[in-house]
């Protein structure tokens, strides 16, 4: 009787998969991956960090004093007068390129109506395609995709009427017009975003499955779970910190098997699941921790 040889190609593919069980990690091949850039002069320039093929998404991060008639960019020292070209060089591969407002710190809040408006108009003529004289354009010609909200500190009141500002600006786009986002701390609800997301104006939620909030450190899939469920019309995703390192976070860091296993392979099924958030491109860089997924 003739036994019918197995071809090479099959011993290796079975190799392969046998290493990866053993290794317990699936490669990451899911979605669009975010990244947060802006937070260390070492994390190298925004060019970069496009053009690791890495992510489909950046974060510039942050504009840390708004609502007092007062706007400021803090970039850790990367050298703002490049950052315009680096834009159009990120949007010419096809990244995503998004401005966050907010932050860890900072001086901002929205005390009165007019702060919204005033803040709306701000950024569609600083940083989106308005062109108001008068007004500095920090990155120069180069427009961002949208903003982002990253409101870690004060009031509640405001941001409501700031997302639906922003997104009248809309009708002068021919395209996709303004991505908005949102990156709340993972315990839901998260007042200080609560009525602006209730808007529907937010394309994507970032849920931070890190920091403080030990509910959520205990149980990410079921907290990440919470906000797929609540907001079903936007994508919704999986925010991790790219470092055990306190200085990163103080709780809440996932290693890539306990995040595939014990989050993604579960959010993933999810209709509105829409990727990866990684906090950020310093850490992700020196931890290599997306490439190990």
């Amino acid at each position: 009787m003739a036994f019918r040889r197995t071809p090479a190609c099959c011993f290796l593919l079975a190799l392969l998969l046998s290493l990866q069980l053993a290794s317990g990690l699936v490669p990451y091949g899911g979605n669009d991956v975010a990244v947060y850039w802006g937070r260390n002069k070492d994390e190298g320039s925004l060019r970069e960090a496009c053009d690791t093929g890495a992510y489909t998404t950046v974060i510039i991060s942050f504009l840390v004093a708004f609502g007092h008639g007062q706007y400021r960019l803090d970039l850790s020292g990367h050298p703002i007068d490049r950052v315009g070209n680096d834009i159009m060089h990120c949007k010419g591969k096809g990244v995503l390129v998004l401005l966050s407002i907010g932050g860890q710190g900072g001086e901002y809040s929205l005390p009165s109506s007019q702060s919204a408006t005033d803040l709306a108009d701000y950024l569609w003529n600083a940083f989106l395609a308005g062109r108001r004289a008068g007004v500095l354009r920090p990155f120069g010609d180069a427009q961002v995709d949208g903003i982002d909200f990253f409101i870690d500190q004060g009031a509640t009141e405001h941001y409501d009427e700031l997302a639906r500002r922003l997104y009248t600006y809309n009708k002068y786009y021919r395209a996709w017009g303004i991505t908005l986002t949102a990156t709340p701390r993972c315990g839901y609800p998260y007042q200080r975003l609560e009525k602006a997301l209730a808007t529907g104006l937010f394309n994507r939620i970032h849920v931070r499955l890190y920091g403080e909030d030990r509910n959520c450190v205990w149980s990410p899939r079921e907290a990440w779970e919470k906000w797929a469920a609540a907001y079903p019309g936007s994508r919704v995703f999986v925010g991790v910190v790219a470092s055990p390192e306190p200085a990163a976070a103080p709780a809440g860091y996932m290693s890539q098997k306990d995040l595939y296993y014990g989050v993604l392979q579960f959010a993933q099924k999810r209709n509105n699941y829409g990727g990866l958030m990684i906090w950020n491109r310093y850490y992700d860089k020196k931890t290599g921790y997306l490439a190990g997924l």
